[in-house]
């Protein structure tokens, strides 16, 4: 075997055992320069394309190390090799218009010849070999030389192609572990599922090995539920990485701020500081009360979510806000607009677009309609809440069918708590109250007009734990600081206790405080910037006249809550009920 063939057998069994072809590209050099009697070699790598591209030095042999020269593609001898896909022997590079004699200059070193053969594999371009300066005889490359470098070049070409065929490899394999990783962290947060009595469950199907969908829900200090469902912007990833966050915010903020529209803005804040330009969540967060079914909401952006009623119909609610992570500069900031629904046995559903959009079949969306239609055939057949939810995400991920996008689906399902409220005797879900804007701009107070919230209790002491919490709620609603709603708690409850006793005689027959019949009605109203509770009972008339607060020096029982009421509202007043039956009372306090 003559020194080449083994030369090249040699170098192609070093291209075998290993994947650092720079270094054994260097090792070549030094034997192929030594054998073509050449003053020095180097391996250029395309990096980019031909056009734009740059050509790039990552091994070097001979008197001067350019490893790092980066030049243009498609410049100098060694560009116009690659860009033609043929090899140059330039024996006079001087003569040369493309030879870069600015290079020569840079290095301090002369260049006469150069011999240059491209790297390729099938039809793609990796890069070139060049050996410069040939020595001895003549000082001119031959055809032999030519033949042997072709031949390097081809073992090369085929190495630096599987080396970066097992790198790509190598890093799709730490991606799907770093993926699985993803997808197991976005696992733990959803919630772990809190039984078939709970009244709040969802259900999360990602397209991808991680999903840019999250919902959550969690039970706060006074047993209402705060829940959220959110779609992030985008895929992969970064998207990942901001559901994780928001999902994280949600969870840590929404424990101690427990209006959904201040508790959106504040995520927004926090997500705009450090989120990537360009990518946003849209969000839906609320707090329902299943001791009341009352639901309030706060859409940034988002699908509206969809409230089904025990009638059967369908009610869209609208986004009154942009999504989260869209700059507070440009949206005029403030609290996000909150709706107050009560449920009354209902449901609602709130979804993203992969669930309506998704294929039932190649080709065709579930759509709205068809959402609807499964809800409706759920409860018609008397499932549970997240078997509805489990049946609409099953539809959309049967075998051949393409998942388009995650699909996350999130439901409050009032039906069951209604019944235990009727167990109890409470009926407290007259009516839906619709609050386009809970807060005016910069935060300011409510601007809402009308009544706010309205209910129905049955005179009993331990129901009218209901009307405090309404009270509670709706005066901060308006703006009211806690102590002044604290007072204004106490005002209404007071109220509500004398009715109870007096108007029902409930807590002066023999200790019978809880057996008292009848009903008390609340309705929580803002008129013209006063806050105005109206309290009516259906029993008989009372004389108004005998209604007299005590002297405070006088601390018998019964007549100072009189006088607490009057010390804490702007205006007490008894009005004739509109059909005459029983008593109404007027209590107005000015915000």
């Amino acid at each position: 075997m003559n020194e080449p063939l083994e030369l090249l057998v040699e170098i192609g069994r070093h291209f075998a055992a290993t994947l650092d072809i720079e270094a054994t590209m260097s090792l070549a050099l030094k034997r192929i320069a030594h054998l073509m009697a050449a003053e020095g070699g180097a391996l250029f790598l395309l990096e980019g394309d031909l056009d734009g591209g740059q050509l790039v030095c990552r091994a070097s042999h001979g008197p001067v190390d350019v490893r790092g020269l980066s030049i243009p593609a498609g410049t100098g001898i060694v560009g116009r090799s690659v860009a033609n896909n043929a090899p140059e022997m330039v024996w006079d590079v001087q003569n040369d218009p493309h030879f870069n004699k600015s290079l020569d200059k840079q290095f301090d070193f002369t260049t006469r010849s150069i011999l240059c053969v491209p790297l390729s594999v099938k039809d793609e371009i990796l890069g070139a070999l060049e050996m410069v300066n040939k020595s001895g005889g003549d000082a001119l490359f031959t055809q032999e030389d030519l033949t042997l470098l072709e031949a390097l070049a081809g073992s090369a070409a085929l190495a630096i192609s599987n080396a970066r065929m097992a790198g790509e490899l190598a890093e799709k394999e730490v991606m799907r572990r770093e993926l699985a990783l993803a997808a197991e962290i976005q696992r733990g947060l959803l919630p772990a599922p809190a039984g078939e009595d709970f009244p709040v469950c969802g259900v999360n199907r990602p397209a991808r090995v991680v999903s840019g969908d999250f919902f959550d829900y969690f039970t706060l200090y006074d047993g209402r539920i705060a829940f959220t469902l959110a779609d992030v912007s985008g895929k992969g990833m970064n998207a990942a990485l901001l559901m994780a966050k928001t999902a994280s915010l949600f969870r840590c903020l929404g424990k101690e701020d427990l209006r959904p529209g201040r508790l959106l803005q504040r995520i927004n804040a926090e997500v705009c500081e450090t989120s990537l330009r360009g990518m946003f969540v849209t969000m839906v967060a609320g707090i329902y009360d299943p001791t009341t079914g009352r639901l309030v909401l706060a859409n940034a952006g988002h699908e509206p979510p969809l409230l089904h009623s025990t009638d059967d119909q369908f009610q869209a609610l609208e986004a009154t806000a942009p999504p989260v992570g869209i700059p507070p500069e440009l949206t005029g900031g403030g609290p996000v607009p909150e709706e107050v629904i009560y449920l009354e046995g209902g449901s609602l559903y709130i979804f993203t677009d992969g669930a309506t959009e998704g294929y039932v079949e190649p080709g065709v969306e579930l759509g709205a309609d068809g959402f609807k239609a499964m809800v409706q055939s759920g409860v018609a057949a008397g499932q549970s809440a997240q078997t509805r939810i489990d049946a609409i995400a099953d539809c959309l991920t049967k075998d051949g069918v393409v998942l388009r996008d995650d699909i996350t689906v999130l439901v409050i399902d009032d039906a069951k708590p209604l019944q235990e409220r009727l167990k109890r005797g409470d009926n407290t879900a007259l009516k839906v109250v619709k609050r386009d804007q809970a807060m005016g701009e910069n935060g300011e107070d409510s601007v809402f007009e009308g009544s706010l919230c309205a209910l129905t209790v049955p005179a009993r002491a331990e129901s009218l734990k209901l009307v405090r919490r309404a009270v509670s709620e709706t005066s901060t609603a308006c703006g009211f600081s806690h102590e002044q709603c604290q007072d204004l708690v106490l005002a209404v409850d007071e109220a509500c206790q004398n009715v109870v006793r007096h108007a029902y005689g409930g807590g002066d027959r023999g200790g019978q405080g809880n057996q008292s019949q009848g009903d008390i009605a609340v309705d929580l109203r803002r008129e013209k910037g006063s806050f105005v509770i109206l309290i009516r009972d259906y029993a008989p008339a009372v004389d108004v006249k005998k209604i007299k607060p005590r002297d405070l020096d006088d601390v018998r029982p019964g007549g100072l809550g009189v006088h607490f009421i009057r010390e804490v509202m702007d205006t007490v007043e008894h009005l004739p009920p509109p059909d005459g039956q029983g008593n109404l009372l007027r209590l107005i306090k000015a915000i």
